[in-house]
């Protein structure tokens, strides 16, 4: 359970850092804090860098646990990364080293597999 001494410290938070560190840090004893500490790495961080490691590192865990915390998560981070710096990692960590093979099944059935397959391949004959 979060202390009011740690929320302040990641209302704080300039980049998403210190709320990824937090969830890494307190994954055994943060469910209850889950839905605020992800409001918190949509608010602060900019490129999507936190967003989508947080993301892979909770889809690592437990994808179905965690299931709703990842699509937002990844949502966000399709929103944040202009750059596509981390949309590619997340394709393979969340989605399996074989997504493009099932391209065309994901696109239909997942928004957000949809929304990075059109943004890292833009040529609609991928699909």
């Amino acid at each position: 359970m979060m202390t009011p001494e740690d929320i302040k410290l990641l209302r704080q938070d300039p980049d998403g850092l210190a709320t990824y560190e937090y969830l890494a840090n307190h994954i055994d004893d943060c469910d209850d804090d889950l839905q605020q500490i992800v409001a918190n790495l949509v608010r602060v961080d900019l490129t999507g860098q936190f967003l989508a490691s947080s993301a892979r590192y909770l889809h690592a865990i437990d994808p179905e646990k965690y299931r709703d915390a990842v699509r937002e998560l990844v949502a966000a981070t399709i929103d944040k990364d202009r750059e596509h710096r981390y949309l590619p990692d997340i394709l393979s960590a969340i989605y399996g080293p074989d997504y493009q093979a099932n391209a065309r099944t994901l696109s239909l059935t997942d928004d957000n597999f949809r929304r990075i397959y059109k943004r890292l391949f833009p040529n609609p004959e991928k699909l």
